[in-house]
């Protein structure tokens, strides 16, 4: 299909399209866009982006960004297996369970925030570390809350992964880098085991990008 993703090994979002992709047997080539220097606000990317922000997902001639938007148009190129149900009450509760993660809690530590926290605001590494895992955390127990009203069986909607499971896997990816204890949130951490031990999410791990192994390598 000639598909190209522009991401960042680090970006959740990124993480979220490579697991989409990967669960719908799609091949694609990802280049390298890195957001902690700046390469996104230069000209020839944001030729591609208006938004500078990754990713950028590139079908053909066609260009889609926003995560969640990715994910809606993969899931209609490509309709199975599906990651977001037919029926539209399960429809709208997945996707519901995605927005905690894609539009409250991701985009509050995302760098052009911690970064504007520290210019305007004076914040220093501690107290913008601070925020990042206070934000992190009101995800975590916003998803331990609705899971618990709804078990996951094995995932969130039932026998297969889909775009909640996705989504919450993502705000997981937060803890990590964080190294906050997910203890506290059994049902969601549980949900990200049965998640990882899949090959599409586990491989799709920012810790297992090259760009990761790069710089690990270069500390």
């Amino acid at each position: 299909m000639g598909i190209q993703i522009y991401g960042f090994w680090r970006s959740i979002a990124t993480f979220r399209v490579r697991v989409a992709l990967k669960l719908k047997g799609l091949s694609f080539e990802e280049t390298p866009i890195d957001i902690l220097s700046g390469e996104q606000f230069e000209p020839g990317y944001e030729k591609v982006n208006a938004e500078r922000v990754v990713p950028t997902f590139v079908h053909e001639d066609h260009s889609v960004f926003q995560s969640l938007a990715i994910i809606e148009y993969i899931e209609d190129i490509k309709p199975e297996p599906r990651l977001i149900p037919v029926d539209p009450k399960e429809r709208a509760y997945a996707r519901s369970l995605a927005l905690v993660n894609v539009a409250d809690a991701h985009p509050l530590v995302v760098p052009r925030v911690r970064n504007h926290l520290a210019k305007t605001f004076g914040a220093d590494a501690h107290a913008i570390e601070q925020w990042g895992k206070h934000w992190t955390t009101e995800g975590l127990a916003t998803y331990e809350r609705l899971l618990a009203r709804r078990t996951p069986a094995p995932f969130a909607l039932g026998s297969e992964p889909g775009l909640a499971d996705i989504c919450i896997a993502s705000q997981v990816i937060g803890a990590h880098f964080l190294k906050l204890d997910l203890a506290t949130f059994p049902i969601v951490a549980k949900l990200a085991e049965q998640c990882f031990a899949l090959p599409a999410f586990a491989s799709s791990h920012p810790y297992e990008q090259p760009g990761y192994k790069k710089a690990a390598a270069a500390r």
